[in-house]
């Protein structure tokens, strides 16, 4: 059957195991964080002398990993095998049959990254019967900073909104390259904190004047100086401000302004936060700015916002760079 990383993670805590995961999709921390737990938890460090394996896609294939997952554990409830870049094993379909006749004390983990099984044979169908598919999507760009808040609040700490966005903008929607940035940035602060751009500019070098935040900021009180000042910054410093990750985040700003103003009778702040998809504390910037954007402009620079998105693709576009693209559309958002 088909499994989230959360419930995934929950049935590990309780010590519930099935005979077979396979573990499939874009982003490999997901999928790397299930088979580490896995390999970490199950079994004590004398059971895995015995009963763990760690095999390679392209040097195994389906018969040989059957012939391992069907033996039985030596003084142990369990035997775990798990095969890393699976993907790469040669008929890996032929595995279909060890899972409809799975050995329940041997958990197989199938590491199957950066692509996904083809749903329509009968590996996937045998999962969905005798085991657990779980698919590891990449989370998109303007939903990065929500997850990096909950990350963090399960480690206890808080963190801003606006250093939610600095980590965003800075390594994008990576989740392996932000767990690793935000494990540096905390080592030495203590469990209560609230993580601040201060925290961020001292420990991870990112400016907290010259950022996507400070630009919605500008953009919302339509501060054409302040707005222009962040953007030729990043016309100058492309490498460090990529319109690739920039362009998704002011998309999701400009559409959550869009539904603040198509919904702003309701009058209960949370109700209207949960509609427009924000903190309760964010709400005031949507507001602000819906006095600011009317509705035919704000459809209008959602569109410009598109169009831009595709002349980075090469669309209608041959040699202009991203830095000069954001200062155009820049400049058809403010006036």
């Amino acid at each position: 059957m088909e499994a989230s990383f959360k419930d995934i993670m929950s049935d590990l805590k309780k010590k519930i195991y099935h005979p077979v995961y396979l573990l499939a999709g874009e982003e490999s921390y997901f999928i790397d964080k299930i088979s580490d737990t896995i390999e970490e938890t199950v079994l004590s460090d004398a059971e895995k002398e015995f009963n763990m394996a760690v095999l390679y896609g392209r040097e195994v294939d389906a018969i040989t990993v059957s012939d391992y997952a069907r033996r039985y554990p030596m003084l142990s409830d369990y035997q775990i095998i798990i095969v890393k870049e699976a993907q790469d094993m040669t008929k890996i379909e032929e595995l279909a049959s060890y899972i409809e006749h799975s050995v329940p004390s041997t958990i197989l983990v199938l590491c199957y990254k950066n692509k996904t099984p083809d749903k329509r044979r009968a590996l996937y169908k045998s999962l969905q019967k005798h085991g657990i598919y779980f698919e590891s999507k990449r989370i998109s760009i303007n939903k990065t900073p929500e997850w990096i808040r909950d990350y963090l609040k399960n480690l206890g700490y808080g963190m801003t909104e606006k250093a939610c966005m600095l980590i965003t903008e800075f390594v994008g929607n990576d989740i392996s390259k932000i767990v690793n940035e935000v494990s540096k940035l905390i080592i030495n602060l203590p469990q209560g904190t609230e993580v601040t751009d201060v925290h961020i500019e001292e420990n991870i070098g990112i400016s907290k004047d010259y950022n996507v935040y400070e630009l919605q900021s500008a953009l919302e009180k339509k501060d054409v100086f302040k707005a222009n000042k962040i953007i030729y910054h990043y016309a100058a410093n492309p490498k460090e401000n990529s319109i690739f990750s920039v362009l998704p985040l002011l998309f999701d700003f400009f559409v959550k302004i869009l539904i603040y103003t198509e919904n702003a009778q309701k009058t209960n702040p949370r109700e209207l936060a949960s509609v427009v998809g924000c903190p309760p504390f964010a709400i005031d910037q949507y507001r602000n700015a819906s006095r600011v954007y009317n509705r035919e402009k704000l459809m209008r620079i959602i569109g410009y916002i598109r169009d831009y998105d595709l002349k980075t693709k090469g669309v209608d576009n041959v040699s202009t760079n991203g830095g000069e693209l954001m200062k155009e559309l820049i400049f058809k958002i403010l006036h």
